[in-house]
């Protein structure tokens, strides 16, 4: 007979395997990661040429792992509007177009992120079976998630690694290195993976409360009574 238990701990732990999945993929698939100088079209930097720049032709330029946006100029009849794109054609670009660091950093997420779907599909497993393969379910997703952060925390090391490419020198300026990113500022994105990495911690944390919850006296009173739908506050 299939028991469906909810309780506070497993709701818990369910919506935030979402949240810190979504957070994840959100941050891997944004461009704000590093926000460049700001400038005006068809120039490197406003600090090249500060007079006669009109306020309202100012941007910021951003790139994250695998794209970028900026800001076409004005050509002809064609207005100025801001683009975002990727920047990579092929995997094995070289190291200024396409840092290596970053290459690594992106498998680590990608890994990530494959787990942290895996996780989320068996959060939503778990209210209606509480073992997979004769384990508890809600050990074997805590478990992933640790891995899954220690991966994210792998990828955030590598990714500030790739700061002194070519690539990032035209939007940070000439002085950026390895960790050290001269004029650039860091964008929502870096500090949203930073937040769902946490999350994820946090997660395999709750995955041991959850565990315990489904299997208190209460639970098995209820499952005693012959009850299918059981919530537990």
């Amino acid at each position: 007979m299939c028991y469906v238990i909810i309780t506070c701990w497993t709701l818990l732990w369910t919506l935030l395997s979402i949240a810190s999945f979504m957070m994840i993929i959100a941050s891997i698939m944004s461009p704000y990661w590093l926000v460049g100088t700001l400038r005006k079209a068809g120039s490197e930097s406003i600090y090249d040429n500060q007079t006669g720049v009109d306020p309202s032709r100012i941007f910021s330029p951003s790139i994250g792992i695998f794209n970028r946006c900026t800001r076409l100029h004005h050509y002809r009849n064609i207005d100025e509007r801001e683009t975002c794109a990727t920047f990579v054609t092929e995997f094995n670009m070289p190291d200024d177009e396409f840092p290596d660091a970053w290459k690594a950093a992106l498998v680590f997420f990608a890994f990530t992120a494959l787990i942290l779907l895996f996780v989320t599909v068996t959060s939503i497993i778990s209210l209606c079976t509480r073992s997979v393969c004769g384990k508890s379910i809600f050990t074997v997703s805590g478990l992933l998630q640790s891995i899954a952060g220690l991966l994210c925390i792998i990828g955030l090391i590598l990714y500030p690694a790739g700061w002194g490419s070519a690539t990032i020198k035209k939007y940070c300026g000439e002085y950026s290195s390895p960790f050290e990113k001269d004029k650039c500022s860091l964008g929502w994105s870096f500090y949203l993976v930073i937040a769902g990495t946490v999350l994820t911690f946090l997660c395999a944390f709750l995955s041991i409360k959850a565990d315990s919850s489904t299997s208190s006296r209460k639970v098995e009173e209820e499952v005693l009574e012959g009850k299918n739908l059981i919530c537990v506050v």
